[in-house]
């Protein structure tokens, strides 16, 4: 399971270090694709497997499947982690994202985020006061 923040830097080279906590648990490939709200996410070989499973369950008749089936699987990317801990992001990527050097890597559960870290910041500043209301309302049940 994936928890936690980080600040990290990418390099010139464009090479982003996995914090050891969760480089434990992602072994050598990662799946880089499209996140919300302007992250990328980062799956295992399993759990990107089983998002796929997932997408083929859907039925492709609808609209909405096709077109969220596209763009995500368009933008996969399969990354190799290095002995030093580190993936090459192509450039391409981090422009696309708008990710500059310094970047906030959140674990989320099944998988990781990267966000450009002005982008995190100005993300959490804004849904902050959200976090209580949130919490009951995803949280506590009616029946209590």
């Amino acid at each position: 399971m994936f928890y936690g923040s980080y600040e990290y830097n990418i390099d010139e080279k464009g090479r982003l270090v996995i914090p050891s906590k969760m480089r434990e648990l992602v072994g050598s490939k990662l799946f880089m694709m499209k996140g919300f709200e302007g992250c990328i996410s980062l799956y295992k070989e399993e759990d990107f497997q089983k998002l796929v499973q997932k997408l083929q369950t859907l039925p492709s008749e609808k609209t909405n499947v096709r077109k969220y089936s596209r763009l995500l699987l368009a933008s996969v990317t399969e990354l190799n982690i290095d002995r030093q801990g580190r993936m090459l992001i192509p450039t391409k990527i981090l422009k696309d994202y708008k990710i500059g050097t310094k970047v906030a890597i959140l674990g989320q559960i099944n998988h990781i985020e990267i966000w450009d870290l002005d982008r995190w910041n100005a993300y959490k500043d804004e849904n902050e006061q959200d976090f209580e209301l949130d919490a009951e309302s995803l949280l506590v049940s009616d029946a209590n």
